[in-house]
């Protein structure tokens, strides 16, 4: 609610989306082809075939209906709703077949902002979230960008923040998200 709240104020629309999602708007829409390791059944959460959901329509009779593994799959909703610009932020519960443990479980809560519009550029990405994480941990607060890859962004990175974790251990480097441009062929499809 603080994240959201945070953005808000920075000038962006909070939407959601359905938790019960396609294979098109979870995988296909975001460069994520059939054959990407994130589409294996130890990932994803697959409704069995003959699962029937009105307010989720396939795109074709042999897709799949699946928990949404991110909540990447409203970005692309949000585009298809109509042009740009686009400044949203998109909070939701996913669904993963992680193995529970301290950084990880098959349930949680993420948080997603989309911003689309002529002339942004990884500095007003960079800008945006280094905004948020002052506002939200500290007007000090350090981050750091690190490249990484996603099939949907390009470039991609993980942000990290330094912040004391209150463990008597001082500050520390902790990674707090993936982020990047909306891809290309994204956006195109």
């Amino acid at each position: 609610a603080e994240m959201c709240r945070i953005l808000r104020k920075a000038g962006f629309t909070v939407v959601e989306g359905p938790e019960v999602e396609t294979e098109y708007y979870c995988f296909d829409a975001l460069c994520t082809p059939a054959d990407h390791p994130a589409r294996d059944a130890q990932d994803t959460f697959y409704f069995p075939e003959k699962a029937r959901f009105g307010n989720v329509t396939k795109k074709t009779p042999e897709e799949k209906y699946l928990l949404r593994t991110h909540t990447s799959s409203v970005q692309i909703r949000t585009m298809l709703a109509g042009p740009p610009p686009y400044r949203v932020v998109i909070p939701g519960v996913v669904y993963r077949k992680d193995p529970f443990d301290p950084s990880h479980a098959s349930v949680f809560w993420q948080v997603e902002g989309l911003a689309v519009d002529e002339g942004i550029s990884f500095v007003d990405l960079k800008g945006t979230l280094l905004h948020f994480a002052r506002q939200f941990f500290s007007p000090s607060t350090k981050v750091r960008f690190r490249p990484s890859f996603f099939p949907f962004t390009e470039p991609s990175a993980q942000m990290d923040v330094e912040i004391d974790l209150g463990d008597g251990r001082g500050m520390r480097r902790v990674e707090l998200m993936g982020c990047g441009l909306v891809h290309p062929a994204v956006i195109e499809a």
